[in-house]
């Protein structure tokens, strides 16, 4: 026999909230990121790496992988950190500046470009992680 607590169904509930949030902040953080991907193009940016160009359509689904890894990594986080909103939120901010790395060391990119995929990184991030740290605890109840 089963039963089910108040408790069981608070965090079934919570588990459903910050789930669709994280999908609604991802979806919209991609929609951004190929958005300013598509205004830098457009204006003249190169989107090309290595002589081979990177379609806008690649920024959005980068982006949705990523915010699905945020999103598990925020889980594990909610379960085990003392602190998890702060502890998502510095390890978010680190890991999107570990981010700039590849963009800064990639050869064949004209430095416009490399902004460019910096930009794009820090639109998607300033758009996910306040919306998923916003769902988590400040600290242990």
């Amino acid at each position: 026999m089963t039963t089910i607590t108040s408790s069981t169904v608070h965090t079934s509930t919570n588990n459903r909230s910050i789930w669709q949030l994280a999908a609604v902040a991802g979806v919209v953080a991609a929609a951004a990121a190929s958005a300013v991907a598509a205004i830098a193009h457009s204006a003249g940016v190169s989107l090309d790496v290595n002589g081979e160009p990177i379609p806008v359509a690649g920024f959005a689904t980068l982006t949705l992988l990523f915010t699905a890894i945020g999103f598990v990594l925020a889980l594990g986080i909610r379960r085990w950190a003392g602190n998890p909103r702060r502890t998502f939120i510095r390890t978010t901010v680190v890991l999107t500046a570990l981010s700039f790395l590849p963009d800064l060391f990639v050869s064949g990119a004209a430095a416009e470009t490399r902004v460019t995929l910096m930009v794009t990184h820090l639109v998607a991030a300033a758009i996910f992680i306040p919306v998923v740290a916003g769902r988590l605890p400040e600290g242990r109840s």
